[in-house]
């Protein structure tokens, strides 16, 4: 009686550990272009960063949308928190993604954070935080832009579900998800 209890409670031990209530791991990323971003060519003068792929460099105030521009720091857990609700949301291929990536120590852990997360949108670098007249001195933030390249909304915190991601989306941009 006592081992068939310890196996059973083995047993439930173990199928816990597995279960669906885990968090499942992401299918690893990979380093974007930076090709598909929509600019305003005619916009020369701004804030310039990398592209992580080290092939272009974007202007931010160039950007245009609808976008949804996310600023995120693999050091922040918050940040880290929220990077599945926007891998599910790129997924819908109704809405593009332009990631900023702040304060990292150096590209290669930006480029490594962008792998691990299963992030697939292209990420712009600020070397020397020359966004924080922008964005401000905390992440993560996140801006819906409009075809005009104007900020409809900026959310300034973790973004907690993704019926919230998605209601922005939908309200700021007007795309039905």
């Amino acid at each position: 009686m006592k081992r068939s209890l310890l196996i059973l409670m083995i047993c439930t031990l173990v199928f816990s550990l597995f279960s669906s209530t885990q968090p499942a791991m992401a299918t690893p990323g990979f380093i974007s272009g930076c090709t598909s971003i929509v600019v305003d060519a005619s916009v020369k003068k701004g804030t310039a960063l990398a592209c992580l792929d080290k092939k272009n460099t974007i202007i931010l105030q160039a950007l245009r949308g609808p976008v949804v521009v996310n600023v995120f720091g693999s050091w922040c857990a918050p940040c880290q928190q929220e990077i599945p609700k926007f891998v599910a949301l790129y997924a819908t291929k109704k809405v593009s993604i332009v990631g900023v990536d702040v304060e990292e120590s150096n590209m290669a852990a930006g480029r490594a954070f962008v792998i691990k997360k299963g992030i697939t949108w292209p990420i712009l670098f600020d070397a020397n935080s020359s966004t924080r007249a922008n964005f401000g001195p905390g992440v993560p933030v996140t801006w819906f832009l409009n075809s005009n390249g104007h900020v409809v909304y900026e959310k300034i915190g973790v973004i907690r579900t993704q019926a919230e991601l998605n209601g922005y989306v939908t309200k700021y941009l007007g795309i039905r998800l």
